[in-house]
């Protein structure tokens, strides 16, 4: 497999090293992600959903009154909601009305505040989980979380500072550019292989997964969608 320091030099010679800095994503640390309180996890998950497949733009246009309508994402407030209070969040012209994914909420504000019963936090949760088992924490996400498969569990990973690689278009190029025989991405088999590459590249730069894989989609020229995998 190819040194990531190749990688590097065709991104920075493409982009500029100053540019690339300037599209690293923030990585937290285990104690800020343990601090970091559960509504705002909610907030991100929630956030990532209802971008999925639709204009992003749009949803953070109407935020401020998702925050309202959502009682500020705490997830015991969601989860004890009864029909009534379903029914008026499907009609609340504040949000985006797309009736699963508002159920879709309430039901990842169920899943929040139980590992955060168990864990002491859904924070602490999220910073003990291993990072050479990035892929693991992706299909958790997918099963136990609602509407969380696909690139919306690494993205959420992204938005809140935890450690991930996003499995972009263009990362993906960089993959098979760099020697690694990966397909679309989608199955366990191209996620492991992923997983791998980017282990070796952290051993070897000691940059984070976040940083490898935003440098690595810039290596390959035209960036398809690269402003998506940073927010």
């Amino acid at each position: 497999m190819q040194p990531f320091s190749q990688i590097l030099a065709r991104a920075q010679a493409r982009h500029g090293a100053q540019r690339l800095q300037a599209r690293l994503p923030p990585v937290k640390t285990a104690a800020e992600l343990a601090a970091l309180p559960d509504d705002r996890y909610l907030a991100a998950m929630t956030q990532g959903v209802f971008q999925a497949g639709f204009v992003w733009r749009v949803v953070q246009d109407k935020w401020p009154g998702f925050e309202a309508a959502f009682r500020g994402f705490d997830p015991l407030a969601l989860a004890a909601m009864d029909e009534a209070a379903l029914t008026g969040l499907q009609q609340d012209t504040r949000i985006v009305r797309n009736g699963q994914k508002i159920v879709a909420t309430l039901r990842n504000a169920a899943w929040v505040q139980a590992v955060s019963s168990e864990h002491g936090g859904f924070g602490r949760w999220l910073a003990a989980w291993p990072q050479d088992d990035v892929v693991g924490l992706w299909g958790r996400l997918q099963q136990d979380g609602a509407r969380l498969g696909g690139d919306t569990g690494p993205r959420f990973l992204r938005r809140v500072g935890k450690d991930s690689f996003i499995l972009t278009a263009d990362v993906l190029s960089a993959l098979r550019e760099a020697g690694v025989p990966i397909g679309k991405g989608t199955g366990k088999r191209d996620q492991q292989l992923a997983q791998a590459a980017f282990q070796a590249w952290r051993a070897e730069t000691g940059l984070p997964s976040a940083h490898l894989s935003v440098l690595a989609a810039c290596s390959v020229g035209v960036v398809h969608g690269e402003g998506h995998e940073t927010t």
